[in-house]
């Protein structure tokens, strides 16, 4: 059998023994309190790569003593959810049962759907984990049945801690500069130290900084095609093209491309990016021309597609405006609630509502100036 990897034989089996985010796992912290008092709901991780969640979500299951079942939404589908569910309904199960979900951004739409009335009814207590926004990559029914906790990548304090915990494993030393060099490597992602620390073991068996950067030569270890280790590389196209450097933002496009990145994950994120820092809004025409010719060509001549729009994105005049005022008006939704409607602006179909100043004083192209928030937030300005 082939020997497992370094973090897996390193993870952690307690939640005494996990390493990082305090703010969910330390005294009186909700994933602590969900576990001592057998309340474990469904839930999404969202996390950058290497930040626990996998872990998080095994030490959850053992610690509240239920069925563990872990699958991934790159490499399963409806008929592999079926036959967990199918499992988790047996009569004669007493345990309850977690459905751990990596990459659950994954699944689309029909897919999300079908777990609803599972989780719904207690049949699964769904764990997803995904490096993406959730809002926008899971459907709002099923995020609104889940709680969603954000994972912060390794502080450098713990991720000396987590190479530490390898070296010694290894039954070898690494010099002071050689663990400051996987540090700032990994950039919080322990899976990505542990990995780049195993190999230099067994190629070199002594860890210096030029066998670890010798070691780094394997295109693996750079780049993880399956999505688990793009979170570094997306980052870096996105702020080239908002600082409109357009050989930064070609060369990143580059990297994702050559490593047989998801063209349709570069393209939605150009989409979003189209709304949420240019001015123009044929931006926006452009984005999404790009993700329908992706969907229709696929690699390898889509990646033509991909560079014309990086270009174009990245040429155009930035402006924020538009997403900071939404924002700003989101924050007062959550402050606020839903506060009352002016009555001028309400729809009046029926003659109680309309003996009730449903629309009453209505006009259609009033003064700009008018006042249509609600009194409480009267006079008050998003866009700027």
């Amino acid at each position: 059998m082939a020997h497992p990897p370094l973090p897996d034989l390193l993870r952690p089996q307690s939640l005494k023994d996990f390493i990082g985010q305090p703010h969910l796992v330390g005294p009186q912290k909700p994933i602590t309190l969900a576990i001592n008092k057998d309340q474990v709901h469904s839930i999404i991780f969202w996390g950058p790569p290497g930040s626990g969640k996998t872990t998080l979500s095994k030490i959850i299951a053992k610690e509240t003593k239920s069925q563990f079942f872990e699958t991934s939404a790159v490499s399963s589908g409806k008929a592999d959810i079926k036959a967990i569910i199918k499992e988790a309904q047996a009569p004669l199960l007493k345990t309850k049962t977690i459905l751990f979900l990596d990459e659950i951004h994954r699944f689309n739409k029909a897919q999300q759907d079908f777990l609803l009335p599972y989780v719904e009814n207690g049949t699964i207590t769904l764990i997803g984990a995904t490096t993406e926004n959730p809002s926008f990559s899971v459907i709002s029914p099923l995020l609104s049945r889940c709680q969603v906790f954000v994972l912060e990548p390794y502080s450098q304090k713990e991720m000396t801690k987590i190479i530490n915990q390898g070296l010694k494993y290894l039954k070898t030393k690494a010099s002071k500069t050689a663990i400051n060099f996987l540090i700032n490597f990994s950039n919080g992602d322990a899976r990505q130290a542990l990995n780049l620390l195993e190999i230099t073991a067994h190629l070199y068996k002594t860890i210096t900084l030029k066998n670890l950067k010798n070691a780094l030569q394997s295109k693996f270890l750079r780049y993880d095609k399956t999505g688990d280790q793009h979170y570094n590389t997306i980052s870096s196209y996105l702020k080239s093209m908002r600082a409109s450097n357009v050989d930064a933002s070609l060369y990143y496009l580059a990297r994702m491309v050559d490593s047989g990145e998801d063209p349709l994950f570069i393209a939605r994120r150009m989409v979003i990016f189209a709304s949420e820092d240019v001015a123009s809004p044929t931006a926006l025409v452009v984005a999404n021309a790009v993700f329908q010719a992706c969907q229709q060509i696929g690699y390898p001549e889509c990646q033509e597609n991909l560079a014309a729009g990086t270009v174009y994105l990245a040429k155009a005049e930035k402006d924020r405006s538009a997403y900071d005022a939404y924002m700003k008006a989101l924050g007062d939704v959550k402050k606020y609630g839903n506060l009352p409607i002016p009555l001028n602006l309400r729809n009046a179909p029926t003659k109680l509502m309309k003996d009730l100043d449903y629309s009453k004083g209505y006009e259609m192209y009033p003064d700009k100036d008018k006042n249509l928030l609600p009194i409480k937030l009267k006079g008050k300005k998003y866009y700027v």
